[in-house]
């Protein structure tokens, strides 16, 4: 048996997701004629309760697009120091935009009203990049899955207001977030003035993302989703994964975090573990201690026929999915609960 738990992207439609692919009604999207991308950009805009919705191949484009029509070149944009756009993006914010980042010494990829309002450059003063764009990433994946506050995230909406401050909601993990902190949708539509979301992570889908803003905002990112190469045909085959994926796939997230909670209990048994990080949602990051080598640890696991994987610094990651079953679970905490060094 393999189980693969280095990322909740790994996962593969299910029948059923193949079956609303088979029967998807199809156009030429660049056209914006295909029937089945129109209605799941409708579908999660409403959900949001914002304007407009557009389709993408990658949350990476999402988020590119996001910081290329909130910024001008020469500009910087606001972020954690573990944010995805600034850590795993390859540099996307310079390459296509010209902008450079700010980070924010925060908690496990959160940080506070307080930080962000001395992150700030003054507006008059032009020695210093203008600050334009504050960059959210929820939930945390290098944090370790860890959601924000919704409070948090409202005082940094006034900061924002009051500092003429765009406010992009990474939301690659959002799903996770909303079922673990009982919140809705309409909650983040109301603060953000875009918000990207993924369909290729825990709700299953073999691929796809939404950027979510106003009718404005989403017509001028027509124009940079093409630039960029992300115009796409009949991609009305995928967006019925997605369609399919936000009816069937969204409340069964909770069963990924408590498989994670379980995890972590068996993580904190073993003498040899140094520090796990606490987990909320479907993500583990952990430390192995300093005298036990990280890739013996990942070896061991893999002649087992488990994967996860390393972040650096003997540091390593679990992602569980829709596709890591009750037995596969049972399984690997067996394992986990029998390996000694």
């Amino acid at each position: 048996m393999e189980i693969n738990l280095i990322s909740d992207t790994v996962t593969k439609p299910s029948k059923e997701m193949l079956n609303a692919m088979l029967e998807a009604k199809v156009g030429d999207d660049v056209f914006k004629e295909d029937p089945t991308v129109n209605e799941l950009e409708d579908k999660v805009a409403k959900i949001f309760g914002m304007d407009s919705a557009l389709f993408f191949p990658s949350g990476t484009m999402t988020n590119q697009t996001a910081i290329k029509l909130h910024t001008s070149p020469g500009d910087q944009l606001i972020c954690d120091k573990y944010a995805h756009v600034y850590n795993y993006e390859g540099g996307g914010v310079s390459f296509n935009s010209g902008v450079s980042c700010k980070l924010i010494n925060g908690e496990r990829g959160m940080f506070n009203n307080n930080q962000l309002i001395q992150a700030i450059n003054p507006p008059d003063f032009y020695h210093s990049p203008k600050s334009s764009l504050v960059c959210i990433e929820n939930t945390t994946n290098k944090g370790g899955g860890a959601c924000w506050d919704l409070k948090d995230l409202e005082l940094i909406r006034k900061t924002c207001s009051e500092n003429n401050l765009a406010y992009h909601l990474d939301g690659a993990r959002i799903w996770n977030a909303m079922i673990k902190k009982n919140q809705s949708p309409k909650d983040y539509g109301l603060l953000f003035d875009s918000i990207s979301v993924c369909l290729s992570k825990g709700l299953g889908c073999p691929s796809g993302s939404v950027l979510v803003g106003s009718k404005d905002l989403i017509n001028r990112a027509l124009r940079v989703r093409k630039v960029l190469g992300g115009g796409m045909r009949q991609v009305g085959y995928l967006a019925a994964c997605g369609i399919y994926a936000l009816d069937n796939n969204f409340s069964r997230l909770s069963d990924d975090h408590q498989r994670a909670l379980e995890i972590e209990k068996s993580l904190k048994n073993l003498s040899y573990i140094k520090k796990v990080e606490p987990v909320e949602t479907n993500i583990v990051i952990f430390e192995i201690d300093s005298n036990v080598s990280s890739h013996l640890f990942l070896e061991k696991l893999k002649d087992k026929g488990v994967k996860i994987i390393s972040m650096g610094d003997n540091k390593l990651r679990i992602v569980t999915h829709l596709d890591y079953t009750v037995d596969m679970h049972d399984s690997f905490l067996n394992i986990l609960n029998k390996l000694s060094f």
